[in-house]
């Protein structure tokens, strides 16, 4: 790991118990604009190691990125360290924003928003493939459960890496029906990566290279919703579409990462649509998400931007 992006994680990522400073890690907004200020002065991130960073930024002013504040975080060298070997021993990786390899649709569409560091475990490449987001309810009946694995399966077949958010119902039926049909599936974490990346359930299919788990938080993280919220616009933006397969209405994850990506304009946004489905699907639909049918047998043309409407059966 070079020193930017070394310099990155000291900034940013918080090292939980390890940590011994009052300073609150950067958020991503905070990171950009240093960042911004720092390309503005012809300084790289990793000349903060090396200087004071009142030193290195004469004139900076911004009240909430202090130099007390970079210095503090900056000093976390050692925590830094025993936690990096930690997470390498269990075979994960960590890609900064400056990294080549960083994918370029979440810098496209996120822009200062992005998260500054990714951790992962599989193949590094597999994020930025694009593909087809599948996410939907904790608590999805079987009907929407079928669909999902179905709609995963169809996926992989059609050759399209399937994006979701690894939590039990919709989530993971997706993922399964991708990876039983030989597809690649991309999982977005908000918690527990390291305990994912090193499950029986997991290991072999991210041994084979079918499988990547990403999340923008510490992998050693526990759940929170904060979390679980903050890593919806991830699972869109590293898609080229998205199916909401099962959504309540007005309140949960589901709901509140699909009306993200519309509000956003990221990717179309399709949504499973039926006799049997709830009015959190009906309601997104009016929001301006397009109907995708309970029997559609193929996704070609999902990554269009086609008027809001129903899907025609292919």
């Amino acid at each position: 790991m070079d020193g930017n992006a070394r310099t990155t994680m000291l900034l940013t990522v918080s090292l939980g118990p390890a940590d011994r400073v009052e300073e609150r890690p950067l958020s991503g907004t905070e990171w950009h604009r240093l960042a911004a200020g720092l390309r503005d002065r012809g300084i790289e991130p990793g000349a903060l190691l090396k200087g004071l960073p009142e030193d290195l930024l004469p004139g900076w002013a911004d009240p909430s990125v202090t130099s007390p504040r970079l210095s503090g975080l900056l000093g976390r060298e050692n925590a830094l360290g025993t936690a990096l070997d930690r997470w390498a021993d269990s075979g994960l990786w960590v890609m900064a924003s400056c990294d080549e390899d960083y994918p370029q649709r979440l810098e496209a569409r996120l822009k200062a928003r992005r998260p500054p560091i990714l951790f992962g475990c599989g193949p590094r490449g597999l994020p930025g493939k694009g593909g087809v987001a599948i996410v939907g309810s904790r608590d999805a009946d079987e009907s929407a459960l079928s669909f999902a694995q179905r709609l995963g399966g169809i996926a992989a077949q059609e050759g399209r890496v399937v994006v979701s958010g690894g939590a039990r119902g919709v989530d993971r039926r997706a993922m399964q029906g991708a990876l039983k049909s030989g597809g690649e599936v991309v999982g977005v974490l908000g918690d527990g990566l390291l305990r994912a990346a090193t499950s029986p359930s997991n290991r072999d299919h991210i041994l084979s290279g079918s499988l990547t788990l990403v999340s923008p938080y510490n992998p050693e993280a526990r759940f929170t919703a904060g979390r679980a919220m903050g890593r919806n616009s991830l699972i869109y933006c590293l898609a080229d579409a998205a199916v909401v397969v099962s959504s309540a209405y007005g309140k949960g994850g589901t709901w509140s990462g699909a009306m993200q990506c519309l509000r956003g304009g990221w990717v179309p946004v399709w949504v499973r649509d039926g006799a049997s489905v709830g009015q959190g699907n009906a309601e997104l639909l009016k929001k301006g998400a397009r109907s995708l049918p309970e029997d559609v047998g193929s996704l070609t043309g999902l990554e269009s931007a086609v008027p809001q409407g129903r899907m025609e059966l292919v």
